[in-house]
């Protein structure tokens, strides 16, 4: 196993990596929106959605992946109303691909954020 980490996405905030790398495949941790000097982004769910895919492609990269090879995304929001403005942008940015996913609402998540995605992906894919 490998234990990926990028200075181009937020530390992480206990004790786990950003990223762990088997065989092909990587393993992200769920990356919320913090900027890469571990601050959090202004706005709703539509400014945070956009920081939480910067740091997944900023972690997939560290790891020798991209979006185009996400098999699977667990998706963790603060409130299920805001899912439309959530999957715009999750669509916009996986384009044509669609990895499997689930999208489960939770009672709060770290310092506040309004979405946690996690992802499991193919290297090279």
């Amino acid at each position: 196993m490998q234990i990926i980490s990028t200075k181009e996405a937020p530390q992480a905030i206990g004790p786990y990596s950003q990223a762990i790398v088997s065989g092909d495949w990587v393993h992200t941790s769920g990356q919320i929106p913090l900027d890469a000097a571990g601050q959090k982004v202004a706005g709703g769910i539509e400014e945070q959605t956009e920081q939480v895919f910067d740091n997944l492609e900023a972690v997939l990269r560290a790891a020798g992946a991209s979006l185009a090879g996400v098999v699977s995304v667990t998706v963790f929001m603060a409130d299920l109303a805001e899912f439309a403005a959530m999957n715009a942008i999750f669509a916009r940015r996986f384009g044509e691909h669609r990895p499997a996913r689930s999208t489960v609402q939770v009672a709060a998540l770290p310092i506040g954020a309004r979405v946690e995605i996690a992802a499991i992906a193919r290297i090279g894919a």
